[in-house]
């Protein structure tokens, strides 16, 4: 342990070095020899090293091979001790190297406001449900319009590309051309698979025969019986997998939200199973908004082989995840504030507690820690004596509905001038009775700020 603890202080006294030197823009070759120094010092650690936390450090070479034709996502970076990182929109392949450095083999994991996935060994179809149905809950609960969930799987594309006469070769990035269906028409495509990446027409044809349609469980039915798909292990598979997801998302209320979609591929190399990728089918229209068009905005699947290429004995991790599309999510929010000339709020706070005269600080906090034990979301400027226009300002950007006001003549009546800040009424309120009143006018279902 006395050993341990020893090295442990030399990785950090290096690692001092090393960032001290990137301050001083030192050299990089200078630089570089401090890193080499570095990392020699953290093999010694051992593996276990950082065991416990939760960091995705992403090297390029990570990332290198794993997303197909989207590679041109990739950020690559270059620090001044020469180091080569990446950034990539997703967190999925970081995702899976850290289950296979810490040999994890069962964790869900949520990544705030933005990515959540499950890896372990479990029953088909399960984990992939409950993906779907979260991905469906967020979406339903952000209130950004109607939308579509459309799925599909890479085994059912695979073997439709297998028995329509494409090698083997390209695969991947004939899937790159058909997840472009979305954007661009069937000609558009065909042209490209039979211009750019070398299939005959006659094959092209074929695939278009296939990718052209979309439906439920009964299209799947329909695949299950055709001649030719239905002989191929691979598209077998992924029908039978689709047909038992069908069964559990009717059981959880979502079937009427997804749809089977043979035109769906998901450009990234790495999944193997189920993807699913949610898209608005129309923006509500309120007076004076404007449509928006913003395409997908959460996506997922299954990708059981990708922790296997980061362990050293090739151990496999089955997982299955989703990404929500935040800035995309944000866009339509945002336009919609803007086009009914709303303010965004920065805050949740639901009252600001406020004073019309001097020497009414001890009022204030008395009043505010009332309103914190009641569970009211409440704030005071954290001034002595401000001006009572300063503290509405505020409550105005800020995007505080409800002021709280206390005056001198408050105190001897007993009561609190409540102020709605959007139509800037006010009305008294008896103390005893404020916390009720706030409630009701914050009210999700009322709201009559």
């Amino acid at each position: 342990m006395a050993e341990r603890a020893a090295l442990e202080e030399l990785v950090r006294l290096q690692g001092e070095r090393v960032r001290g030197l990137k301050q001083q823009k030192a050299s990089a070759e200078q630089i570089e020899e401090e890193v080499a120094k570095l990392l020699k010092l953290k093999a010694q650690l051992g593996p276990d090293e950082g065991k416990q936390k939760f960091v995705l450090k992403t090297p390029k070479e990570t990332l290198t091979g794993k997303y197909g034709e989207d590679s041109k996502l990739i950020y690559d970076l270059k620090d001044q001790g020469g180091e080569l990182l990446s950034l990539r929109y997703d967190l999925t392949v970081p995702f899976a190297r850290y289950l296979a450095m810490n040999k994890l083999t069962n964790i869900k994991r949520y990544h705030i406001a933005k990515d959540f996935d499950i890896a372990g060994q479990f029953d088909p179809m399960i984990p992939d449900a409950e993906c779907l149905k979260i991905m469906c809950e967020i979406l339903s609960s952000l209130q950004i319009g109607d939308f579509l969930v459309k799925v599909n799987d890479r085994r059912i594309l695979d073997g439709m590309f297998a028995i329509c006469g494409v090698p083997d070769s390209k695969f991947r990035t004939i899937c790159s051309s058909v997840d472009k269906l979305d954007k661009v028409s069937w000609e558009e495509v065909k042209n490209e698979m039979v211009g750019e990446k070398g299939l005959t027409p006659e094959v092209a044809d074929h695939i278009g025969d296939y990718v052209q349609q979309h439906g439920g469980v009964s299209l799947v039915e329909q695949l299950l019986q055709d001649p030719k798909l239905s002989q191929n292990k691979q598209a077998l598979e992924g029908l039978e997998d689709l047909k038992l997801l069908f069964e559990y998302l009717t059981l959880f209320g979502i079937a009427d939200k997804i749809s089977f979609d043979l035109s769906l591929a998901r450009g990234l190399d790495y999944y193997t199973g189920v993807i699913y990728e949610a898209v608005l089918l129309q923006t509500p229209v309120r007076p004076g908004e404007e449509p928006l068009g913003v395409g997908s905005v959460a996506a997922g699947g299954r990708y059981d082989g990708l922790v296997g290429m980061f362990d050293p004995k090739g151990r496999k991790v089955p997982c299955v995840g989703l990404s929500i599309g935040v800035e995309r999510i944000f866009s339509i929010v945002e336009q919609r504030l803007e086009a009914l000339e709303e303010k965004v709020r920065t805050t949740e706070t639901q009252v600001l507690v406020a004073s019309a005269q001097k020497r009414l600080l001890e009022e204030r906090l008395k009043l505010v820690s009332e309103l914190w034990d009641a569970g009211i979301k409440a704030e005071l400027l954290y001034k002595k004596n401000p001006k009572l226009l300063n503290q509405l300002q505020y409550c105005e950007e800020a995007g505080i509905p409800l002021v709280a006001i206390i005056g001198e003549q408050e105190l001897k009546d007993g009561v609190i001038k409540l102020r709605s800040v959007a139509s800037r009424e006010e009305v008294d309120v008896r103390r005893e009775d404020l916390v009720e009143e706030i409630k009701r006018r914050t009210s999700p279902a009322l709201c009559i700020c």
